[in-house]
């Protein structure tokens, strides 16, 4: 594995960061440990920075620890995944709201470019491509809004990414016209029904997590 030397002072946050780019790129997959002596000689560390770095990730929910096994990528249980969705609902509901009264001609053909290739026949859509396209729309939606507050929120939370760790809950039969539906609102400039269009999509998705918790 490459060796990877970290030159700064405060090493747990630069450990932190590398770790935390690499979980949110699924370069660590949920489950996966987090052997600390390779990690350790990877980055040029000691293990006193990578523990706290393993802490830090730990507060956001991003790694667990495990009694006598070490830390581990966490790997969300269902009503996680629910809790996830129910904060984008109110997240993204705003930021859908303010996308459309901000976004301009050219952001809007980015979005409806994204859901482009899939056009024509949605049921038999490339899963993984379109997990990438639903990925790029949403991230899109809240830096449209503009809202500073609202992109924090959602980094700090890795809110977005957490509800992804199981892939798609809805595939593209499902979704493809919801997410048309709300660019056609925002293209509008009509923000209420941005909203109530966004929050509609992630309720269905709520819906269906509850079905499996249920089944």
């Amino acid at each position: 594995m490459e060796k990877l030397e970290i030159e700064y002072k405060d090493l747990s946050f630069e450990v932190y960061k590398r770790l935390k780019s690499m979980i949110l790129a699924r370069e660590l997959v949920a489950g996966e440990q987090l052997k600390q002596e390779q990690i350790a000689a990877r980055f040029g560390v000691s293990r006193m920075p990578l523990h706290k770095a393993f802490q830090m990730l730990e507060n956001e929910m991003l790694v667990e620890s495990v009694p006598r096994r070490g830390y581990f990528v966490k790997n969300l249980d269902l009503i996680e995944i629910l809790d996830a969705f129910e904060c984008r609902e109110a997240i993204e509901g705003i930021a859908a709201r303010r996308a459309a009264e901000n976004a301009t001609p050219e952001e809007v053909e980015y979005l409806y470019s994204l859901f482009a290739p899939f056009a024509e026949n949605p049921e038999n859509a490339d899963l993984e491509k379109y997990e990438e396209a639903d990925f790029l729309f949403h991230k899109a939606i809240l830096n449209l809004s503009g809202n500073k507050v609202l992109q924090k929120m959602e980094m700090f939370g890795n809110i977005l990414i957490k509800t992804y760790q199981r892939g798609l809950i809805r595939g593209p039969k499902d979704t493809f016209s919801e997410h048309i539906d709300i660019i056609d609102a925002i293209a509008k400039s009509d923000g209420e029904a941005a909203e109530n269009l966004l929050r509609k999509h992630f309720r269905q998705s709520q819906l269906m997590i509850r079905k499996r918790m249920n089944g």
